[in-house]
């Protein structure tokens, strides 16, 4: 039997399964049809799990990973239900508020996680599944990893923590990334901090069983062993890490998108066209967003982000975030009208509101978080 073939699929109708074997918790993301986009009743059972592990002296370290038919973990996660936001948004259903305060919990819970925390992110990881991963002790990539964190292409903003772990990439990779939703393999994500290390795909079913197999004497030698798995990398640098820093360091979306435009390379020319896609205002908030989220302490930029995307669905009679549902997964026309048309079109006492909260310090939804 080949290793691919060594880690059946799971079948179960539960879309997060989690048992403990040996000395480790286990965590199996199950929802392969919509490549494990996590829901409201997912964010809950996964902080369940890690609290009843976190509790459970028999569990040294926890490991979480997707399931599906494209690989023997299948994607990792491909983020939020963007679905359901588009649905609750239109019904004014408060499940909706629900799903975004439980979850940026649920990220500050993996962040401030008191044993090891080992991430897969085999697939697609977006998103959400950022979140759920970039907390963890041990990020793991693939030959097969693809990476992105999306947003501004929705009218949303890379939340889940985003900005405090966007912010904290080499140079102005993080402005890169968040602003232009550029996806990147499993290498690309260690060069650019956002994983510790990248491991073969055919190998992930044997290194999972034996990390359930062995007796391990303690989390940090469970940390230890998979890091020693880890494949050796040519130490390159993030590719046209130059020409990034130089260009996302500029002052204003404006000024970016003015030097890619003089910039005749098929890179900058590249990038200039994922921006002028995204949403305009969006790109606004995002780069204070980063650029804010620098200075914050991950608790202060959650809660920063909690008011972020309460204003993405009320702070404007048309929502941004909305529309760029219905475009890319509802009608899939594609064709998102954002509110402006340019970069040059956005007021610049517009994209500041967002950052307002509609809570005092007391009554914010995420006032426990430290």
């Amino acid at each position: 039997m080949s290793e691919l073939n060594a880690s059946p699929a799971v079948v179960s109708e539960a879309h997060v399964l989690h048992e403990v074997s040996g000395r480790v918790g286990c965590i199996t993301l199950n929802r392969p049809k919509a490549l494990n986009a996590l829901s409201l009743d997912m964010v809950r059972e996964l902080t369940k799990a890690l609290l009843s592990f976190q509790n459970n002296p028999q569990v040294l370290a926890v490991l979480i990973k997707g399931n599906g038919k494209e690989g023997p973990f299948g994607h990792f996660c491909a983020g939020g239900d963007i679905r359901f936001f588009h649905q609750a948004a239109l019904a004014g259903d408060s499940s909706l508020a629900d799903f975004f305060t439980e979850e940026y919990a649920l990220n500050h819970l993996i962040h401030t996680y008191n044993k090891p925390y080992i991430a897969f992110m085999d697939g697609v990881v977006m998103g959400g599944g950022m979140g759920i991963s970039q907390g963890a002790s041990v990020r793991i990539v693939t030959d097969k990893t693809q990476m992105a964190m999306p947003e501004t292409h929705i009218g949303l903003f890379p939340d889940v923590g985003g900005g405090y772990f966007l912010s904290r990439c080499p140079g102005r990779i993080g402005e890169y990334l968040g602003l232009t939703g550029q996806k990147i393999n499993g290498a690309q994500a260690v060069q650019a901090g956002l994983a510790d290390g990248l491991i073969e795909v055919q190998r992930l079913p044997m290194l999972w069983q034996t990390l359930l197999s062995t007796p391990f004497e303690s989390g940090e030698a469970v940390e230890r062993w998979i890091q020693s798995q880890f494949t050796k990398l040519e130490p390159l640098p993030f590719p046209n890490k130059a020409e990034i820093d130089k260009c996302f360091a500029l002052a204003t979306p404006l000024e970016i998108s003015l030097a890619l435009a003089q910039d005749n390379s098929d890179w900058a020319q590249q990038t200039l066209a994922s921006l002028t896609k995204a949403s305009p205002l969006m790109v606004h908030v995002v780069l204070a967003q980063i650029r804010k989220a620098r200075n914050m302490s991950l608790a202060d930029d959650l809660r920063m982000e909690r008011d972020l995307v309460h204003h993405c669905f009320h702070l404007r009679e048309s929502s941004e975030t909305v529309e760029g549902i219905r475009a890319l997964a509802v009608d899939k026309d594609h064709q998102p009208k954002w509110a402006h048309a340019k970069l040059s079109e956005v007021d610049a006492a517009e994209w500041p509101l967002f950052f307002e909260s509609p809570w005092t310090p007391e009554m914010h939804p995420l006032r426990h978080l430290s």
